[in-house]
């Protein structure tokens, strides 16, 4: 018996702290269109976090959806990563913020 590995997933979130009330799905996909996700945030300069279980989660959720209040603590997290992340490389304002 083989082991059938999962395709891989990605989402792409993205928020606005200005005009976003939470972030929002803005990409999401498995298998080729999950590693199209990661290749163009990786070429973009965004900072990429797994998270099989939040990908999981977020993957649920229609494009164009903000998060609901129960993934609130843990994309937080993220987010400070992200800021941390784009701080360490001295990211340009318009990446700050991104995430996949």
């Amino acid at each position: 018996m083989t082991d059938a590995q999962e395709p891989k997933k990605a989402v792409a979130l993205d928020y606005d702290e200005a005009a976003d009330e939470a972030p929002k799905v803005v990409a999401k996909g498995s298998g080729l269109v999950a590693e199209r996700i990661v290749s163009t945030a990786r070429e973009a300069g965004v900072p990429i976090q797994e998270n099989p279980a939040l990908v999981s989660a977020l993957s649920a959720l229609d494009l164009g959806e903000q998060i609901p209040a129960e993934l609130y603590p843990v994309v937080a997290e993220v987010l400070v990563w992200v800021r941390r992340v784009d701080q360490a490389q001295g990211a340009p304002a318009a990446l700050k913020g991104k995430t996949t």
